[in-house]
């Protein structure tokens, strides 16, 4: 099912009306356009388990939750959601936000453990010429230019501002993002536009499943 452009007024609306007033008197629009995120969701599950294995994938409520932000409209103007890869062996997850103007799917390691990420940067700094080799090849470029996400501003503790491979082991997410245009995300193959991104995605994610569940040496640690 596409995302239609009535699904696009309604965030537009919302953006402009975020109170529970307004929300409550369209709040059957919502139901409408939630179930269109859904059946979009579904299909893309279908799809991607063609080339990858899925735990399950969930759209995201709309409503915010205010406790802890400064922001405090009680709503999302925009569509999330998710797929986790299934078993130990393969990490990272998918991400996607549907909005007018602002659609991108993201995926990665946007918060890795203190142990995780010490790992995550041993393996690199002892070879970090395969993660290279990924994040060069043509497809990945062409849909995400490099890596996103937060980084130390020198070197992190116990690696040296000299190492070969700095860039990299300076990463404290280690995020991919693409973005979309309103027209994509109208389209009637907008499911299948999706899954082109997570497969771009995939070799990336597989990479690092691979150090995340072995040792430096190679050997298995699930």
């Amino acid at each position: 099912m596409p995302i239609s452009k009535a699904n696009f007024r309604f965030l537009n609306e919302l953006r402009l009306h975020n109170n529970r007033e307004w929300f409550a008197d369209h709040k059957h629009e919502y139901g409408t356009f939630h179930e269109e995120v859904k059946a979009l969701a579904r299909e893309v599950e279908v799809l991607m388990n063609e080339h990858d294995l899925l735990a399950g994938g969930r759209v995201y409520r709309i409503y915010r939750d205010v406790r802890f932000s400064k922001d405090k409209t009680p709503y999302k103007d925009y569509w999330a959601g998710s797929f986790r890869r299934a078993t130990a062996l393969l990490r990272g997850g998918y991400y996607y936000e549907i909005a007018p103007g602002r659609s991108f799917v993201a995926g990665g390691f946007f918060g890795p453990n203190a142990s995780d990420l010490l790992h995550i940067r041993k393996q690199i700094s002892q070879d970090p010429e395969p993660l290279w080799e990924v994040l060069n090849q043509e497809d990945f470029k062409q849909y995400f230019g490099g890596l996103k996400g937060a980084s130390v501003k020198t070197s992190p503790k116990g690696f040296s501002i000299d190492d070969p491979a700095i860039a990299l082991i300076r990463q404290k997410q280690f995020v991919v993002e693409h973005y979309f245009t309103d027209a994509e995300v109208l389209s009637t193959d907008f499911s299948q536009i999706l899954n082109d991104s997570f497969r771009a995605m995939r070799p990336y994610l597989n990479y690092m499943s691979e150090i995340l569940t072995t040792d430096l040496n190679g050997e298995s640690i699930v």
